[in-house]
């Protein structure tokens, strides 16, 4: 995965490289942007988990509209946005997030499915993590992963003083 800041238009507010892989890995959720099959413009929020290399897990039901545009259009973008804070006096917002090109994938072997299930559980109920796992073998049959392969990446921030 490439971290790519070049096309970025305020180059005065680029999020590190460093922070840029900490905000992908503690996100609570991303936006996953996709071409409906039709062909317009769809976008979802999505819980997620980044293996920390070059892929990153999405868990759903096994049919409907999401995999149906992936199916169509496999090239998606995926966005995660970490702190934000309204500045009313400054008419601005502090912010950070980052951008993801990705190709996305389904029809992942078991192990791989199962692989991700986990590291969904570790990141959102790591305390429960033996009971959740329990609960993902019994859902199984009723529950997809879509894997993003991530390619390139850029962040941007805005900080604002107070």
């Amino acid at each position: 995965m490439i971290y790519n800041n070049s096309k970025v238009r305020r180059q005065d507010r680029l999020l590190d490289e460093a922070a840029a892989r900490a905000l992908l890995k503690s996100g609570e959720y991303g936006v996953l942007s996709m071409l409906s099959p039709e062909g317009a413009p769809y976008g979802i929020p999505v819980n997620y988990v980044w293996d920390g290399q070059d892929y990153i897990y999405l868990h759903g039901a096994p049919e409907g509209k999401k995999l149906d545009s992936i199916r169509q259009h496999p090239q998606v973008s995926f966005c995660v946005v970490g702190k934000t804070h309204v500045v009313s006096n400054k008419f601005t917002t502090a912010y950070e997030s980052i951008v993801v090109k990705c190709k996305a994938q389904v029809g992942l072997s078991a192990d791989e499915r199962m692989h991700a299930l986990k590291l969904i559980l570790e990141k959102y109920s790591p305390d429960d993590l033996t009971i959740g796992l329990k609960y993902a073998e019994k859902s199984f049959y009723r529950t997809e992963i879509i894997r993003l392969d991530l390619y390139e990446y850029s962040g941007k921030q805005k900080i604002v003083s107070r």
